[in-house]
């Protein structure tokens, strides 16, 4: 969306954080000044992740409260409270979520519309994704859907998590859609459908990650396969769910999953066994 926005002048992704979010980003150090919209996109603000604050975890991992509403800048302010900065903005690549949070607020800056609106407009209707959608209050699911579970504080016992609070994660997050329509947005996005070709190669442009051979670029990753393939990535994880993508350069070629396991904290066995056959099925196109 921000890289839409870019090539239509609306924006540029070099505009600092303050420059669209007077304020949001200055507490305990910060200075939404010094932080570009490229770094939240590639996750090298050194903003910490709102997902750690405890009061937000109980309440999402335990799912007692799927209609609470999380405004955006509570979760920023969430992650802001965390720690201090570690790193300048642009040093050092840590995934988090509140990059993307701010991310959505931008969008709502720029064209007064709020990000489920812009995407809708943007991308869901474009594609003809008739299984997506960007909720954002009700936490139902319509429709036939796979229903999410979640293993509980002791790692033993399965819960159903189906209906959770999507809106929590903003858009960090709260898109739900199928693999059909997930591997036609993949697609689109990485064979130029949806970017002119000064942002498709914004978005390839890529940051070391500290993790040897997984770079990152504007929201998607970069590595080569144990076969020497080289593929785009990226996964989605909220409770109960956790989905995952590879592709080619131009998305022609593709390997997709869902798991309807997840608790927020190591993978499973089962996700773990399903993510290689991924790679081997890749490897084997």
């Amino acid at each position: 969306m921000l890289l839409q926005l870019e090539a239509e002048n609306k924006l540029s992704l070099d505009d600092s954080v303050a420059r669209w979010l007077p304020g949001a980003v200055d507490a305990n150090g910060y200075d939404g000044s010094r932080i570009t919209l490229r770094e939240l996109l590639n996750h090298t603000s050194g903003l910490p992740d709102f997902v750690h604050d405890t009061s937000f975890y109980n309440s999402y991992a335990a799912n007692r409260e799927p209609d609470r509403a999380w405004p955006p800048q509570t979760l920023v302010d969430l992650g802001l409270a965390l720690q201090r900065p570690s790193s300048e903005p642009g040093e050092k690549w840590a995934y988090s979520n509140t990059n993307y949070v701010l991310a959505g607020m931008v969008i709502k800056a720029a064209t007064g519309n709020h990000p489920a609106i812009e995407i809708t407009r943007r991308i869901i209707e474009p594609l003809g994704l008739r299984h997506t959608v960007f909720p954002t209050s009700d936490p139902t699911l319509q429709g036939n859907y796979l229903h999410g579970y979640a293993y509980g504080w002791l790692g033993t016992v399965l819960t159903d998590v189906t209906v959770s609070n999507v809106q929590a994660m903003g858009s960090a997050g709260a898109m739900v859609s199928n693999l059909d329509d997930l591997a036609a947005f993949t697609r689109a996005l990485l064979d130029g459908q949806l970017l002119p070709p000064a942002q498709e190669a914004e978005l390839k442009t890529t940051v070391p990650t500290g993790s040897a051979g997984i770079s990152y670029g504007l929201g998607i990753s970069r590595f080569q396969l144990p076969c020497g393939r080289w593929v785009w990535s990226h996964n989605g994880a909220v409770l109960g769910y956790f989905s995952t993508w590879y592709a080619d350069d131009d998305g022609s070629e593709q390997v997709l999953e869902a798991n309807t396991e997840y608790h927020l904290q190591a993978p499973t066995q089962g996700q773990t066994d399903t993510d290689k056959g991924m790679r081997d099925a890749f490897c084997a196109l």
